[in-house]
């Protein structure tokens, strides 16, 4: 049966209302982060500055992704960190997890719509660093990281309180150095180490407990990159398997399949970290082969080449994460 543009349908496994764009369906945002403030705001915390040595840093930046332009400065984290893992409801940004310099279970956060240093939130249910994370309006859930030993673990909060995480379930593989992403209702967790390189998808549905389940695979196996969303399509950027990587792939969240190709990063890079509007993807920092400052991004509903956004305050080369009051979970 052909569809007309101008329909509407609501999407059961989203919860949300859609129109028919003469192309494809397109959720319809009766109110998001750029109505209420202006412009949904991207926020980088943590990773490692390499000059003139390795360093882990406590810094935080922001961006308004609507825009573009250079971050600036937020704030700082309790630690300086390395590889920590950051999730995000529409008010709170928060960062698990990580190195400082050995592995640590304590969780940051802080308030996206203000400025100013992050306070404690409580700790993990392990210590562990490259767990990656993703969220709906009202959970964080990390998933996986290291030891060393590669850990499958998926635990949670409840973003809007304080505590410690509780156990949610396990994924379907132990893994590290992997990403994630989130619709309001499924959490991804693609690619990683485990400790082969792999390319496969896993997903969760965010408000039960239970076991990730196989959603497809990526379109290459590797670590080592990033991933963001909007309520319909997971962005996956960089990495690397043989070499570095700029492929950027998608997959559509309230689905099943593997990932398609979407275009380019402005350069191959490894740990780049990525937040997003609904509207915007946007990738920051890297190694690319040495420390970056590039942030760039794409728009999320089409396919091509990342454009250039601008700069973050320092290069930093390896595991800083972002999050956003924008992203698809919300």
């Amino acid at each position: 049966m052909s569809v007309k543009a101008g329909a509407l349908r609501f999407n059961t496994d989203s919860l949300k209302l859609e129109l028919y764009d003469g192309n494809q369906w397109v959720e319809i945002v009766a109110s998001s982060p750029e109505a209420q403030t202006g412009g949904a705001r991207g926020v980088f915390g943590g990773g490692v500055i390499n000059t003139p040595t390795a360093t882990a840093t406590n810094t935080i930046e922001y961006v308004t992704i609507s825009t573009t332009g250079n971050s600036l400065d937020f704030g700082d984290l309790l630690n300086s960190t390395n590889a920590p893992s950051s999730c995000s409801s529409s008010t709170r940004g928060l960062w698990g997890g990580g190195l400082a310099p050995g592995a640590i279970n304590n969780i940051n956060y802080v308030t996206i719509a203000s400025t100013g240093n992050a306070q404690d939130f409580g700790d993990l249910t392990i210590a562990r660093w490259y767990s990656f994370a993703c969220s709906s309006s009202t959970r964080g859930v990390f998933g996986g990281g290291e030891t060393p030993t590669y850990l499958n673990v998926i635990d949670y909060v409840t973003i809007a309180s304080t505590g410690d995480a509780k156990d949610f379930g396990d994924l379907t593989e132990t893994k590290s150095q992997h990403s994630a992403c989130s619709s309001s209702t499924r959490g991804l967790f693609g690619g990683g180490l485990t400790p082969s390189l792999v390319n496969t998808i896993n997903f969760i549905t965010i408000s039960t407990l239970g076991n990730a389940a196989d959603f497809g695979d990526l379109s290459v196996a590797r670590r080592a990159f990033t991933a963001c969303s909007n309520s319909t399509r997971g962005i996956f950027g960089g990495g690397q398997d043989s070499g570095l990587l700029n492929v950027v792939d998608y997959i559509t969240i309230a689905t099943l399949g593997n990932a398609i190709d979407f275009g380019d990063l402005t350069a191959a890079r490894i740990y780049p970290a990525a937040c997003s509007s609904p509207t915007r993807g946007i990738f920051g920092g890297g190694r690319s082969p040495t420390d970056v400052n590039t942030i760039d991004y794409v728009t999320i509903m089409s396919t091509g080449n990342a454009i250039d956004f601008g700069d973050l305050i320092s290069a930093t080369g390896y595991n800083r994460l972002a999050c956003s009051n924008g992203h698809g979970g919300l």
